[in-house]
């Protein structure tokens, strides 16, 4: 298991970004690379903190208030009256935990949600909020972590689907031109 691995198994797998990363694989192989301290992720707050320092043989750092602040686990709650069914919040769920489709009321999978809240700032009529996650257990990092690979497989399998789509496309828009020209 290489450094990167070990480090990202510490890590909460929220995929939320807030490290400044794009996720928390990308984040681990930063620190891993001695390019990223080891206080950047909220989520994982100083537990995570204090297992990464141990890990690396670093010293233990406060939490970097820049990249927020370490709170309870939270859950994203859409309000299904104001939902209008745009699905802006739809791509950017990093583990597919919000149900929906255009012009319908979306729902959030509360025991699939990271709490990432990624899904908060494209939605237009502000009708998502996070709320603590009470007593609805939290998916564990194992769990996220295999929901976001699933997530990464189906979006490359649509944007190749819908790359070749388009390459018939104008296949089929040059057959009709070139039988004009002969």
């Amino acid at each position: 298991m290489s450094l990167a691995d070990k480090i990202d198994a510490l890590l909460p797998q929220t995929q939320c970004t807030r490290c400044g990363y794009d996720g928390c694989r990308p984040y681990s192989e930063a620190i891993a690379g001695n390019q990223a301290p080891i206080n950047q992720c909220p989520p994982g707050g100083a537990a995570t903190i204090a297992a990464l320092a141990q890990l690396l043989h670093r010293p233990t750092l406060p939490l970097n208030p820049d990249n927020g602040v370490e709170g309870p686990a939270l859950v994203a709650v859409i309000d299904e009256e104001r939902c209008i069914g745009c699905i802006k919040c739809l791509p950017p769920c990093p583990v597919d935990a919000i149900v929906g489709s255009r012009k319908q009321t979306h729902t959030v999978i509360a025991g699939m949600c990271t709490g990432c809240e990624l899904c908060v700032a494209p939605c237009p009529v502000d009708c998502i909020t996070m709320e603590p996650r009470g007593g609805e257990p939290e998916p564990t990092p194992e769990i996220n972590r295999a929901r976001y690979n699933a997530h990464n497989v189906r979006q490359a399998r649509r944007t190749q689907e819908q790359a070749a789509l388009l390459a018939a496309r104008k296949q089929t828009a040059r057959a009709p031109a070139r039988e004009k020209t002969a």
